[in-house]
């Protein structure tokens, strides 16, 4: 049976050096896998969405108040997405635009929605 060539170039893909591709989840722990920068982006966005609505979650539980938490959040959320990309992945940092853009990834959003989750549990919570 003749495979067609798109089949035999993703078949390729799979391996390298004839084993197999990690898993998109072992990718994310690899510091020799290959990242473009929408795809380091998206995982960037995607682990500040999910510190952004656990910190939320959390705060609001507690509860505390106050801007030295919010403050605590934004070091936090910074120091995660810096350890992550310069000591696990170990990139290049200005192949993607540098540190100001690789820290800011995502930051807006995930501020809002820890905002909102904080509000939210802290006043249905306490109130």
């Amino acid at each position: 049976m003749k495979r067609s060539k798109s089949a035999a170039k993703a078949a390729h893909a799979h391996q390298q050096n004839g084993h197999a591709l990690p898993s998109k989840f072992a990718k994310l722990f690899d510091p020799e896998a290959s990242w473009d920068k929408d795809q380091l982006g998206d995982v960037l966005h995607w682990i500040r969405q999910v510190l952004g609505l656990v910190c939320g979650l959390l705060w609001g539980a507690v509860p505390l108040v106050g801007a030295v938490w919010i403050v605590l959040f934004l070091l936090l959320s910074s120091v995660v997405i810096y350890g992550y990309y310069g000591h696990i992945l170990k990139i290049d940092e200005e192949e993607f635009g540098g540190h100001a853009a690789l820290l800011q990834e995502g930051l807006f959003a995930s501020f809002s929605l820890f905002l909102l989750a904080w509000i939210l549990v802290y006043s249905l919570g306490h109130f």
